[in-house]
């Protein structure tokens, strides 16, 4: 697929698992609630409950670990038939604590790249999730000096995305999205007519899972680490 990127002016890039480790504690979090509940159920099902609550809760919640702590405890109260013990929610609320309390972990390549690119375009982070921990991580992440703005979406839809580039002020095809998600960082900027880069983190949320007919024949780039995205602009030194 010959790249073309000559109209671009402004680039957005996802925070979660694009600049950041993000998922692999919500994978461990959920190991250690499999662990905790262990004696109600085997850990499948636990994880099960669990995103069938998580998924429940997206409207009321929305993204984040604060939406995934108040889950856990839910799925707990309904597993456990309202016996769950105060000792077990108290843990819950701890590995809730922990996950917003991780020191951040920068992707290979991250500040390399862009450095390189906030010489020549502007730069933004289009993210979802609660409002205070991702400012709270971008503040923690030492990044911020790269980026022109900062958008945290309830949803990573057409529509959604569409409002932020007519924020922007500029047209679908000046505008480059980078991010780990075909759901939610790739296919809705193809559809309107902007440009995408996936750059696959090794963890996927099952929310974020796509088939083949999602796909559907769209265009895009994929990379296997974000060094590789400089290989594709001809940057001025």
């Amino acid at each position: 697929m010959e790249v073309n990127y000559k109209d671009i002016k402004i680039i957005g890039f996802d925070a979660d698992d694009t600049l950041w480790v993000n998922e692999t504690y919500f994978r461990e979090a959920e190991e250690e609630v499999g662990r905790l509940l262990s004696h109600y159920e085997t850990p499948n099902k636990i994880d099960q409950e669990l995103f069938m609550m998580e998924i429940k809760n997206l409207p009321t919640y929305g993204y984040g670990v604060k939406g995934f702590i108040l889950s856990m405890i839910e799925m707990a109260i309904e597993l456990s038939n309202g016996t769950v013990s105060n000792k077990i929610i108290a843990k819950m609320l701890d590995i809730g604590k922990d996950m917003i309390n991780k020191p951040i972990e920068l992707l290979d390549g991250v500040e390399q790249v862009l450095k390189a690119l906030s010489k020549d375009y502007r730069l933004i982070v289009a993210t979802k999730g609660d409002l205070l921990d991702q400012e709270r991580k971008l503040e923690k992440s030492g990044l911020l000096q790269y980026f022109h703005h900062i958008e945290v979406l309830s949803e990573k839809q057409e529509a959604n995305y569409q409002k932020l580039l007519k924020h922007l002020d500029i047209k679908p095809s000046e505008f480059l999205m980078i991010g780990n998600s075909l759901k939610s960082d790739i296919l809705p900027l193809v559809n309107i007519g902007a440009k995408a880069i996936h750059v696959p983190f090794h963890t996927t949320w099952q929310h974020e899972v796509v088939n083949n007919k999602e796909i559907n024949g769209a265009e895009y780039i994929t990379v296997e680490s974000l060094n590789e995205i400089l290989n594709f602009f001809d940057l001025n030194k």
